[in-house]
């Protein structure tokens, strides 16, 4: 494996191919050669480039992953697969549909394995309820709803690419961890949105800049700063419509104290409702209206027998973020394995189809701002379209 772009999320990509017990982390490329290696040296990789293009000519790498700011996404992924090499790409997967749409597109034709890392559906209890859904144990779902709240951002000394839409996109909050949500909703209800109506909201329109690099969640250096105007927003609320005229909502917001990493979802069917927390990520709920609530604890033993793989300890013992991560990319690999071939990919595996299809529902949700409130169809191409 060689990775590209070692900020924030990439140490979590080592550490599970490091999991994985036979795949070597041979290579790094950074932003210039000693960067490149001050990185290498932290991750204990032998081999540094102070560009992409020297990685991946690098013969002894067959996986690449991308790690990279959100503007580096197209060019960085198109030449891997152009050189063949199997593609992990942190979510999103690019900067609009017609960038998603490329990629998707070309990985297809390269006949490698695309991967996008949508890691929370490699939680154990997020493919219980996916599971109870599809069998119809909560019965016809008519409502999905729910939040992703943080607030890294609620300093107005923050400042990070995601905020320069030339870097991040038109979009910040909805693009960076709504389009978790979205994939999470679509996935565990098995519908998908087929129109929404956004209202989106710049809470801090001018934060200050020290014009040094800062990784997400963290604060920059101290020094003179310079103010910068931001127009992507920081919190969006949207009204959703899925197929077969199921409805929903979710509200997404980067600056509100306290919430941390507050990914919550909630189906509710005709026999029951399923809501899973990412900050209680071991439980999930399920409600009835004609019987107590329960609460499902992970424990192997007593869930469905396919989800029992994505469980690493007995019930009791708790498993974390970067579990959910590390199942992902044991997926990833293990389609790789078999030779990237279209009918051995895992179920819950999550593709540059799925990045492509996210690129279009945040898009509908700006073109809805945009418009002025209104709804807005999502509009994704089949491939080679």
């Amino acid at each position: 494996m060689g990775l590209i772009g070692p900020g924030f999320v990439a140490a979590h990509h080592i550490d599970a191919v490091r999991r994985l017990g036979d795949v070597d982390v041979v290579a790094i490329a950074g932003s210039s050669q000693e960067s490149a290696e001050n990185k290498a040296r932290e991750h204990k990789v032998e081999r540094a480039y102070g560009n992409y293009r020297a990685l991946i000519g690098d013969p002894d790498v067959h996986v690449i992953h991308n790690t990279t700011p959100n503007y580096l996404h197209l060019p960085i992924t198109l030449a891997a697969l152009a050189a063949g090499k199997h593609v992990i790409s942190d979510k999103p997967l690019a900067m609009n549909p017609e960038e998603g749409r490329k990629l998707r597109d070309a990985a297809v034709a390269a006949k490698v394995a695309h991967v996008v890392t949508f890691n929370y559906r490699g939680n154990p209890l997020v493919q219980q309820a996916r599971g109870m859904v599809a069998r119809g144990e909560a019965g016809p779902v008519g409502f999905v709803h729910g939040h992703y709240l943080q607030d890294w951002m609620t300093d107005p000394n923050v400042y990070s690419w995601r905020s320069d839409p030339a870097k991040g996109g038109a979009s910040s909050a909805l693009g960076d961890i709504g389009s978790h949500w979205c994939d999470l909703a679509e996935h565990m209800s098995g519908l998908r949105i087929a129109s929404v109506l956004a209202d989106l909201t710049t809470v801090i329109p001018i934060r200050y800049s020290s014009g040094a690099s800062a990784e997400a969640f963290s604060k920059q250096g101290s020094g003179e700063r310079v103010e910068m105007h931001t127009q992507s927003e920081d919190l969006a609320s949207v009204l959703l419509r899925f197929e077969n005229g199921v409805k929903g909502c979710f509200s997404v917001g980067q600056v509100l104290p306290g919430h941390k990493n507050d990914l919550q979802l909630e189906l509710n069917g005709r026999t029951c409702s399923l809501k899973w927390k990412q900050e209680e990520q071991n439980q999930l709920w399920i409600g009835r209206h004609d019987q107590p609530n329960a609460v499902m604890a992970k424990d192997p033993s007593l869930m469905s027998r396919d989800v029992r793989r994505y469980t690493h300890l007995p019930g009791g013992h708790q498993e974390a973020w970067s579990d959910a991560f590390f199942n992902v990319v044991r997926d990833a690999y293990d389609w790789i394995r078999a030779g990237a071939l279209p009918n051995a990919k895992p179920e819950m595996l999550p593709t540059f189809e799925d990045g492509y299809r996210s690129t279009c529902v945040v898009d509908a949700m700006l073109r809805s701002h945009a418009a002025g409130g209104v709804w807005q169809k999502v509009n994704c191409l089949p491939c080679g379209e």
